[in-house]
C-alpha cells in the first residue's frame, strides 16, 4: 500500500536550514566537494548543532505524539548522499522522527516539492526558493546566521508573517510604491470590504489553521500578522483574513516602525517577510526567512551571486 502525505502539513527543508553546518560549509568554500564530504563522514557520530529552523521543525513534529500523522518533515537538500547520512544521524540524536529525504549533490531539489505535497520549503539557496514559489509552494530563503528561537514557549509553535507579498498579493504594495503613502491609504480604505488576492503563503496559513483546530495537549499554534500597514489600511487586511475564514492570534500594524523589537517580544519560531531590510532587522532577534516574491524582489537576479549558499551543497 502506498503512503500519501497529502493530508499532512509537510515541511521540506534543506540540511543547512535544519542544522548548523556553517563550519562545514566554510570547508567547502575553502577547499572542494571532496573535502566537505570527508569532513561530514568523519563527523558521522557527532550530532550537528541545531540550525535556524530546528525549533520550528521540532515543535511541528510534536503534533504527531497523539499517534496521528498530522505533520511530516522531509529533508530536501543539495547535499550529497554521504553527507546526508550525518543529517539523518543528527535528526535521530535529537529525537526528530524524520525518515524521508532527497539528496541531489548540487542539482536543484525543488522539483520534488510537488510529489511531496509540500506546504513549506525552507532553504538557504535563493534560486531554489524562487523556483518553489513559482511552482506555487510557500518557500523562504533561510538566513543561517539568524538568532535561534526562544525556549520560553515549549508547547507553542509561534509563527509570524508579513502581510503584503507574503500572506496577501503585492497589489497594494504596488500602489504604495507607485503613488505613495497617501494614495495607498486612500486606496485601501476605499477597498476595505474587498478581499485582497492570496499571496504565496496563504496555503501555509491555511494548513496551520487546520492543524490549530485539531488541538493537542502537547502543542498549540500561535500566529501573528506583523505588517507595516497602519490605520485605515489595517481593515482590509483583517477583512481579507475573515473572508478566508482564517484567524490570526495577534496583528501588529506598525506603520513603518522597525519590526525587530516587536518580533523580539513575540518570540516566534519563525518569521517570514518579503523585504530584506525587515529580515535583516528581525534576524538579530528571531529565526527569519526571506520570501522572494512581489515587487520588492523583481530586481533580484536568479543567479548564485544572490545566494546565501554560494555553492552546490545543502
Amino acid at each position: 500500500m502506498s503512503i500519501n502525505l497529502e493530508n499532512r502539513l509537510v515541511v521540506a527543508i534543506s540540511s543547512r536550514a535544519l542544522f548548523d553546518f556553517e563550519e562545514e560549509n566554510q570547508v567547502f568554500e575553502d577547499a572542494n566537494d571532496k573535502a566537505y564530504m570527508e569532513l561530514q563522514l568523519s563527523r558521522l557520530e557527532t550530532p550537528a548543532k541545531p540550525g535556524v529552523a530546528f525549533s520550528l521543525v521540532q515543535k511541528l513534529l510534536a503534533f504527531n505524539k497523539t499517534g496521528e500523522d498530522n505533520t511530516e518533515v522531509v529533508i530536501l537538500s543539495r547535499n550529497d548522499p554521504v553527507s546526508g547520512m550525518r543529517v539523518f544521524r543528527s535528526a535521530q540524536h535529537y529525537g526528530l522522527p524524520i525518515v524521508r529525504g532527497s539528496f541531489t549533490r548540487g542539482q536543484a531539489p525543488w522539483r520534488y516539492l510537488k510529489p511531496l505535497h509540500a506546504n513549506l520549503f525552507l532553504s538557504t539557496h535563493l534560486s531554489d526558493v524562487r523556483k518553489a514559489l513559482e511552482a506555487g509552494v510557500p518557500a523562504a530563503q533561510v538566513y543561517p546566521h539568524s538568532a535561534r528561537a526562544s525556549l520560553a514557549h515549549p508547547h507553542e509553535v509561534r509563527i509570524a508573517f508579513d502581510g503584503d507579498a507574503v500572506l496577501f498579493s503585492d497589489e497594494s504594495e504596488r500602489v504604495f510604491q507607485t503613488l505613495g503613502l497617501n494614495a495607498f491609504q486612500q486606496h485601501e480604505a476605499k477597498l476595505a470590504s474587498l478581499p485582497m488576492s492570496p499571496g504565496p503563503f496563504k496555503p501555509l496559513l491555511q494548513a496551520l489553521h487546520r492543524l490549530q483546530n485539531l488541538g493537542t495537549a502537547q502543542m498549540r499554534i500561535r500566529t501573528a500578522l506583523v505588517t507595516a500597514r497602519s490605520a485605515p489600511a489595517h481593515e482590509r487586511a483583517i477583512r481579507t483574513l475573515m473572508n478566508w475564514n482564517i484567524e490570526v492570534d495577534e496583528a501588529m500594524f506598525l506603520g513603518g516602525l522597525d519590526k525587530g523589537g516587536f518580533l523580539k517580544e513575540f518570540e516566534p519560531d519563525f518569521f517570514f517577510d518579503d523585504q530584506t531590510g525587515h529580515i535583516e532587522s528581525a534576524a538579530k532577534h528571531v529565526p527569519s526567512g526571506h520570501v522572494v516574491s512581489g515587487l520588492k524582489n523583481e530586481a533580484l537576479g536568479n543567479t548564485s551571486d544572490n545566494d546565501i549558499d554560494h555553492h552546490s551543497n545543502h
